[in-house]
């Protein structure tokens, strides 16, 4: 697990974690972290009950892994999320 992550990139890190239909994949591609790494990341920076949480949560759920996802390369994207320009992020107006 890379050791030099911000306290943003973490944030950023728990926050697609935590997201329904961002596959640990996506995790992997921008931050260099396999799902394993992801677990143990998450259960180092949350409270025991989110992680308990969390973790049942994402056990086996077809949308946090590319593979086993019925929609294959289809990117879901919320209306709410931030647009990154030029490694800057943007603000709603």
């Amino acid at each position: 697990m890379p050791e030099s992550l911000t306290a943003q990139q973490i944030d950023r890190i728990i926050e697609m974690a935590w997201e329904d239909r961002t596959p640990f994949e996506a995790i992997l591609a921008q931050f260099g972290l396999a799902e394993a790494e992801v677990i143990v990341l998450m259960r180092r920076e949350l409270k025991p009950a989110s992680w308990r949480r969390w973790r049942a949560r994402v056990q086996g759920r077809a949308t946090k892994h590319q593979a086993k996802s019925a929609v294959e390369g289809a990117r879901f994207k919320s209306d709410l999320q931030r647009v990154i320009t030029g490694n800057k992020i943007s603000k709603r107006g």
